[in-house]
């Protein structure tokens, strides 16, 4: 048996505190989140409060594990429907080709032809500010990615023995694609998919932080370091903080994502 590598523990060990935080934040929380504190505005990082506290006397340590649940949910969807979607259709097309390639390579080139921020902020505009509207855009635009990879591996697997054999013995077209195909093809696109959390997490900050993505007074990383930016001089605890958990859980989601890369023998 392989063993698990350093990068896959520390990712993993980093991962599972930000999901601790996200699962019992009351727990964890040493105030309420939402909680005015009027004798405590723009106090700095102390015993009392770690992490200091924002202009109207919230703790930030408390808003920064409150935002861990919105961040997970948004690593998590933001990267699940363009999972799927891309899956299915790299899967099809990969496995019949023909005029479905032409139209998913012309499709393609048409998604990736514009910067993929610009793109997901420019759908987000028009739908609106909000989570699921997020969710939307990043579907629309990032699902490429993992169609790409999952038709360059339905291209190999296809012409394997096991699935000429599948076929002599005349298995249907669903049961090769979804039972033979497919778990020998999807080793590189969860690779992949635990890596993008990482992208997704700082895409929703900067969606948050424009005032695009999670809307106040919802406690979001992105958010949070907004509410910050007019007090960077005075109080810079209020940006600082959740900025710097934002580079720890992204640290954690690359280092999952190489150490799984590792384990699986996926070539990146």
């Amino acid at each position: 048996m392989k063993r698990l590598s350093a990068s896959l523990i520390g990712g993993m060990f980093l991962l599972g505190v930000v999901l601790l935080c996200a699962l019992i934040p009351n727990v964890l929380a040493p105030y309420d989140p939402l909680g005015f504190d009027f004798a405590a505005l723009l106090a700095p990082p102390s015993a009392a409060h770690p992490f200091g506290t924002d202009q109207f006397g919230r703790d930030m340590l408390s808003r920064t594990i409150s935002a861990a649940r919105i961040d997970l949910q948004i690593a998590l969807f933001a990267t699940l429907f363009p999972c799927t979607l891309g899956v299915l259709i790299g899967l099809f097309v990969g496995w019949y080709g023909g005029v479905a390639d032409i139209i998913f390579g012309r499709l393609v080139d048409l998604v990736v032809t514009f910067p993929f921020l610009v793109l997901v902020i420019a759908i987000v505009a028009i739908l609106g500010p909000g989570l699921v509207n997020m969710y939307i855009a990043i579907t629309i635009v990032g699902w490429v990615a993992y169609a790409r990879l999952m038709h360059a591996e339905v291209l190999v697997q296809k012409s394997g023995e096991y699935v000429a054999a599948a076929r002599v013995l005349g298995y249907s077209t669903p049961r090769i694609l979804f039972r033979h195909i497919l778990p020998n093809a999807i080793r590189p696109v969860l690779v992949y998919l635990v890596s993008d959390m990482a992208l997704v997490i700082l895409l929703g900050s900067s969606l948050g932080y424009l005032g695009l993505g999670a809307q106040p007074p919802e406690a979001e990383w992105g958010v949070l370091i907004a509410d910050g930016k007019n007090f960077f001089t005075q109080a810079p605890w209020i940006a600082l903080f959740p900025g710097a958990v934002i580079v720890i859980a992204g640290l954690g989601f690359s280092l999952t994502g190489d150490g799984l890369a590792d384990l699986l023998e996926v070539k990146r």
